[in-house]
């Protein structure tokens, strides 16, 4: 958490945008805003809608308005310039604001899960709900995740997206920080 609070705080509006990379294969030919985004809203959805059967933050919180985000999906459907378009969007105030809000819900919630409940599967009822909210775009870039969530049991859950999913992302957010403070340097 401390290196996503270092982007905002290193970082000019315009550095959550740019695609250093945007034709490298690997998450970081994304932007930095999108790979916020797409953690965290995972992790929403994870948190609340298959693992807790609440609703999730973005929604409650009218976040969709408030990011100003054209799309309430993980953004997985997302390519090349549609996701610089996408990230140039965003309100970064708000998305950081979510940011915070999903952190604190998903470490509630799992700090008050039995440790019996990390072998549950996921229920096809939850899947259905998963499916019916939308979430995830039909997409074939995305549409491989209900299946994939829906395979694993709490413990997975937490392994992938809480930990690994979140290191990928920060990782390559880093590489492209990285070498914008590098074009910024030789300019």
């Amino acid at each position: 958490m401390e290196t996503v609070l270092l982007f905002r705080d290193e970082l000019d509006r315009e550095d959550f945008n740019a695609i250093p990379f945007i034709n490298a294969e690997g998450y970081h030919s994304k932007t930095i805003a999108y790979s916020l985004w797409h953690i965290f809203r995972i992790e929403d959805i994870v948190t609340h809608t298959l693992i807790n059967g609440d609703d999730q933050i973005f929604f409650y919180g009218n976040y969709k308005e408030r990011i100003n985000t054209p799309i309430i999906t993980t953004g997985n459907e997302l390519v090349g310039q549609d996701i610089a378009d996408f990230s140039a969007k965003l309100n970064i105030d708000e998305l950081y604001t979510y940011i915070s809000e999903v952190k604190n819900s998903t470490e509630s919630v799992l700090s008050k899960l039995p440790f019996d409940m990390l072998k549950k599967k996921i229920s096809p009822e939850r899947k259905d709900l998963l499916i019916s909210l939308n979430t995830v775009s039909t997409d074939e870039n995305a549409a491989w995740l209900v299946d994939y969530w829906c395979s694993k049991d709490i413990r997975g859950l937490i392994q992938m997206p809480f930990s690994r999913h979140w290191i990928m992302h920060i990782e390559a957010s880093l590489r492209i920080m990285k070498k914008l403070k590098k074009r910024t340097k030789t300019a």
